[in-house]
C-alpha cells in the first residue's frame, strides 16, 4: 500500500537539479503523492511544470501551506532536489525543521544524512517519527563480494548505460520495464540510484554509496536475488555517470560484474561536454566511439536513446534518422515517441534464445 507523501523541492522543481521529484513525478510504486513544495512554481500542477501534463499534482508554496489546504494528511517529506555537493543547504534545513514540526517523517536521497544533524534527529525522535536516509551505506554484514553466481541467472540482462550522467537512464529503465510488461513479459528494473528506490524499484542498491570493494557483489546479488524470487524474462539495469565521465567513471560493472548480455546507450546530442565540468578538457565521445568501447568491453549495443534537453524535437528526431541510417540499430526518443522499437528488439532477442 503507498504511502502519503509530499515532496519539496525549494525552488528548483522546474530544474535539472529536482531529478528526484521529477522521477517521482513520472511514476511511483512507493508513495501516493500528494502535492509538492515549491514557492517559485506554487499555484501550478507539477507535471505541467515537468512536461506539460496535467498529473492532478498541486504545488503549494511552503508546508504550513500544504497542512492548511490539502483535504490528505502526509506522513512523508521527500527531499526531491540534488543540492551541490549532496549538502542540506540552511534553506533546506529549515524546511525540514518545518515538516517534523507537523509529524512528516523525513526521505533524504542527499549525501548529507538528516540523522547527521542534532536537532532534526532530536525532533524527529521526540516526536516519534521517521527519518530514511535513502544513501546510507548498509552494514558490512549485510554486504556482498562478487563471487560468480551472476552465471545462474538466466533472463536478458538489458544494461541502460549513458555517454554522461543525468541523462535520464533511470527513466529509460522505467519506460522500457513498463513496455515490456505492457508487451506480455515478465519484465524488472534493478535500480541502482536512490530515486529509483524512491519509486518503487523492489531489487538494487545505491551505486554511489557502497563501498567499491562491494559495488561489483552487490550489483550480483541484487539481479540474482530478483532471479531467484520472479524469474523475470528481462532485466533493464540502470546505469550511472558514463565509462569516461573524469568525477566518476561508472559502466564497466554493469558489463562486466552483472554479465549484462546487451546494452541501451542514452544520449544527448546537444550536450558536448561532462555536466558542471565546463571547466574542463574532456569531452563527450561519438556514439559510435562509445559504442566500440562497449564492445571492447564485451556487449553489443542494440539501441540508442535520445535525450532531446536543448534541442528542438525535430532536431532530435533528424539526428536520430541521420544515427540509425548510420550505426544500423534503433534509435529512439522515449519520452517523445516512446520505445516500441526497441520492444521489438528485446522480442527477437528473446526469441532467439527460447529456441
Amino acid at each position: 500500500m503507498k504511502t502519503n507523501a509530499i515532496v519539496i523541492t525549494g525552488g528548483y522543481l522546474d530544474s535539472s537539479n529536482a531529478k528526484t521529484a521529477h522521477g517521482l513525478i513520472r511514476g511511483t510504486e512507493r508513495f501516493n503523492l500528494l502535492g509538492f513544495i515549491d514557492h517559485k512554481s506554487a499555484g501550478k500542477d507539477a507535471g505541467e511544470v515537468l512536461d506539460g501534463k496535467n498529473r492532478n499534482m498541486p504545488i503549494y508554496e511552503s508546508i504550513s501551506d500544504f497542512v492548511k489546504k490539502s483535504p490528505e494528511k502526509a506522513q512523508y517529506c521527500v527531499i526531491g532536489v540534488a543540492t551541490k555537493g549532496g549538502v542540506i543547504p540552511e534553506s533546506l534545513m529549515a524546511m525540514l525543521k518545518e515538516a517534523l514540526e507537523n509529524n512528516l517523517s523525513i526521505v533524504n536521497g542527499l549525501h548529507d544524512y538528516v540523522s547527521d544533524h542534532e536537532e532534526l534527529a532530536s525532533l524527529a525522535k521526540a516526536k516519534g517519527l521517521e527519518i530514511v536516509d535513502v544513501r546510507k551505506p548498509k552494514k558490512f554484514k549485510d554486504l556482498h563480494f562478487w563471487n560468480g553466481k551472476i552465471k545462474e541467472v538466466k533472463s536478458l540482462k538489458v544494461a541502460v548505460l549513458g555517454t554522461d550522467c543525468a541523462l535520464g537512464k533511470r527513466t529509460t529503465s522505467r519506460i522500457l520495464t513498463e513496455a515490456m510488461i505492457k508487451a506480455g513479459y515478465k519484465a524488472e528494473m534493478i535500480y541502482t540510484g536512490q530515486t529509483g528506490w524512491m519509486q518503487g524499484a523492489k531489487y538494487g542498491f545505491i551505486f554511489d554509496s557502497t563501498l567499491n570493494d562491494f559495488i561489483s557483489g552487490e550489483m550480483e546479488h541484487a539481479i540474482w536475488q530478483c532471479y531467484q524470487d520472479v524469474k523475470p524474462d528481462i532485466m533493464f539495469i540502470e546505469g550511472q555517470s558514463s565509462l569516461r565521465n573524469p568525477s566518476g567513471p561508472a559502466g564497466a560493472e554493469w558489463i562486466v560484474s552483472a554479465d549484462a548480455d546487451i546494452v541501451i546507450l542514452q544520449h544527448n546530442p546537444a550536450r558536448k561536454q561532462y555536466k558542471d565540468m565546463e571547466y574542463y578538457p574532456a569531452y563527450i565521445p561519438a556514439v559510435k566511439d562509445e559504442i566500440d568501447l562497449i564492445k571492447i568491453y564485451g556487449a553489443n549495443t542494440v539501441g540508442i536513446t535520445v535525450n532531446t534537453m536543448k534541442m528542438k524535437t525535430e532536431e532530435a528526431r533528424e539526428w536520430a534518422k541521420q544515427t540509425e541510417a548510420e550505426l544500423n540499430i534503433p534509435v529512439v526518443l522515449p519520452l517523445e515517441d516512446g520505445v516500441d522499437k526497441l520492444v521489438t528488439v528485446f522480442e527477437n532477442l528473446l526469441k532467439q534464445r527460447n529456441g
